[in-house]
C-alpha cells in the first residue's frame, strides 16, 4: 500500500512524525506545494494520512502550503478522500470534517496535545509531563499498529491507550474522542 502523509511542518505537531517514522512506501509532505500538486499526490496513493492542527473545516496549512485560504485539505479535497478507504485524520475536530462529508477511516475529535488546549477544554492547573505522557503513548502506540487496516488501529488503540486513562485525565478526555468510520454516514 502506498501512502500520503500530510503533516504541515509546526513544532507543536513534530511529535505526531513518529506515528509514521515506520511506514513504508510513504510521501510525507510538509509543506512548500500548491493544491493542485498536492491533489495529483492524494489521487496516486492508496491510504491519506493528514495530521496537524485543523477544525471541522479542514487541516491547517500553518503557512506552510502555496495558495490556500488558510487549509491544506478542506472540502475541495473531499471527492478525493472518498476515493480512499483508510484514511487517517489526527487533528483537533477533524470528526466535524469527516462526518459533515461522510468520509471513511480512522479519526480524532478535540484532541487534547498542548497545556492550552487542556485549559481551553475545561481541565485546568494541567502539567506538561502530563499532556507529554498522553502525547507519547498515543503516538507510539499508533505508531505499532498504523501498518495494519483502520479496525486494528482503532481497537488496539483503544485498547493500549485506554491503559493510561485511571492516571492521566488527558488521556482520559482523548480516549473518548478517538472514532472509526467504515461506511458513509
Amino acid at each position: 500500500m502506498t501512502t500520503l502523509i500530510i503533516h504541515p511542518k509546526d513544532a507543536s505537531t513534530k511529535f505526531l512524525e513518529i506515528v509514521y517514522h515506520n511506514i513504508p512506501n510513504k510521501t510525507v509532505i510538509t509543506g512548500g506545494v500548491s493544491k493542485e500538486i498536492l491533489v495529483k499526490e492524494i489521487e496516486n496513493h492508496q491510504r491519506i494520512m493528514l495530521m496537524g492542527h485543523g477544525t471541522g473545516f479542514g487541516l491547517f496549512s500553518v503557512g506552510q502550503f502555496k495558495n490556500t485560504n488558510g487549509y491544506i485539505i478542506d472540502s475541495s479535497m473531499v471527492d478525493l478522500l472518498k476515493q480512499k478507504k483508510e484514511n487517517v485524520f489526527i487533528w483537533c475536530n477533524a470528526d466535524q470534517f469527516v462526518l459533515r462529508h461522510q468520509l471513511t477511516g480512522f479519526y480524532t475529535g478535540m484532541f487534547i496535545s498542548e497545556v492550552g488546549e487542556a485549559n481551553y477544554c475545561g481541565l485546568p492547573e494541567t502539567q506538561q509531563e502530563e499532556v507529554d505522557e498522553s502525547n507519547f503513548l498515543f503516538v507510539n502506540k499508533l505508531g505499532d499498529y498504523i501498518n495494519n487496516n483502520n479496525h486494528i488501529i482503532y481497537n488496539s488503540i483503544i485498547k493500549e491507550y485506554g491503559m493510561l486513562l485511571p492516571q492521566n485525565k488527558i488521556a482520559a478526555y482523548n480516549h473518548q474522542r478517538l472514532y472509526l468510520s467504515t461506511e458513509p454516514k
